[in-house]
């Protein structure tokens, strides 16, 4: 088939490389290159670096609007048999996809997290399952047809960054399945049912914090779900701390104060209605990440000692 490709993230690189070898990509369009990191210099998008690097003869647009009426008319030109959107970041309005089979990858089992931030929302709220959905270009954000799905367990040490590369490494079969029942005139499409709808909107440094009051299963919840970013820190020795990995264990809280290190060698924190929870793995400020007992080795953690967070 003749594709035109529109993405921008990290997580559409490994289906447009699956797609490039399986399909004929005509085009790619991804946003603008701009500032990034600490010295805010000029980068291009994940998706443009591919092509520059695996396929420099590609057209490549990067426009800092995709539905600009030039720009429109002349992508409709190009005679692809389908769109294929994949984290691109700007919404493509009707004019652009009108009578296109336009289909876009989401990293959730709709319509279960629709929104910017599917993947932290699923670990963020406990759920058991996740997956991804490719879906029919609607008008309203993530709202079309379901197509296909595939599904993932999410493990209890999983956290969102590494998540996010599981389930792109699990796209390209899904897009590839979709794209042949497509030719062969079998896919069935289903309409979401908007009772079960769930919002995941997107994240902000002010939510990088973490209460030790909740139970211990929630607190994990909410390290891994912002892990890498906007990430949680607590306060040890009044310097920042950042958890990165942590495990509920049971029966070691007792009656201490949410936030306090019972076992200051093991890195157990008391945590809600008695629960525990073992860090694994920290980030002092302006220091590399490190097991708990690497930490705890260099700072000789005491038992008693708190770390605090809380909601701001």
């Amino acid at each position: 088939m003749k594709l035109l490709f529109l993405g921008s993230g990290a997580f559409g690189v490994p289906s447009l490389d699956a797609l490039a070898s399986r399909h004929e990509v005509l085009a790619v369009v991804t946003q603008p290159d701009r500032p990034a990191g600490r010295g805010q210099a000029i980068t291009p998008t994940p998706v443009a670096a591919w092509v520059r690097t695996h396929r420099p003869d590609l057209p490549l647009f990067a426009p800092p609007d995709v539905n600009e009426p030039q720009l429109v008319a002349r992508l409709r030109l190009i005679p692809a048999d389908a769109w294929v959107v994949i984290a691109f970041g700007q919404k493509l309005s009707p004019a652009l996809v009108a009578d296109r089979f336009a289909i876009n990858l989401h990293a959730s089992l709709l319509p279960r997290w629709r929104g910017a931030a599917p993947i932290n929302h699923a670990i963020l709220a406990g759920d058991a399952e996740t997956g991804n959905s490719v879906i029919t270009i609607a008008d309203r954000m993530d709202a079309g047809l379901v197509l296909a799905q595939s599904h993932r367990t999410i493990d209890p040490l999983v956290t969102a960054g590494e998540l996010h590369d599981q389930l792109s490494a699990d796209g390209p079969a899904l897009l590839l399945d979709v794209l042949e029942r497509h030719q062969a005139g079998t896919l069935r499409p289903r309409a979401q049912d908007t009772a079960l709808v769930t919002r995941a909107g997107k994240f902000s440094k002010a939510d990088a914090w973490t209460d030790f009051a909740e139970e211990a299963d929630r607190v994990r919840c909410r390290i891994h779900g912002l892990n890498p970013w906007p990430g949680v820190a607590v306060a040890f020795r009044n310097h920042p701390l950042r958890l990165l990995r942590v495990r509920p264990v049971p029966g070691q809280a007792g009656d201490a104060q949410p936030g306090t290190l019972v076992d200051a060698p093991g890195g157990v924190v008391a945590c809600g209605r008695g629960t525990a929870l073992k860090l694994l793995e920290v980030q002092p400020n302006n220091k590399r990440s490190m097991t708990w007992a690497e930490f705890h080795n260099g700072a000789q953690t005491r038992p008693g000692e708190r770390l605090t967070g809380g909601r701001p």
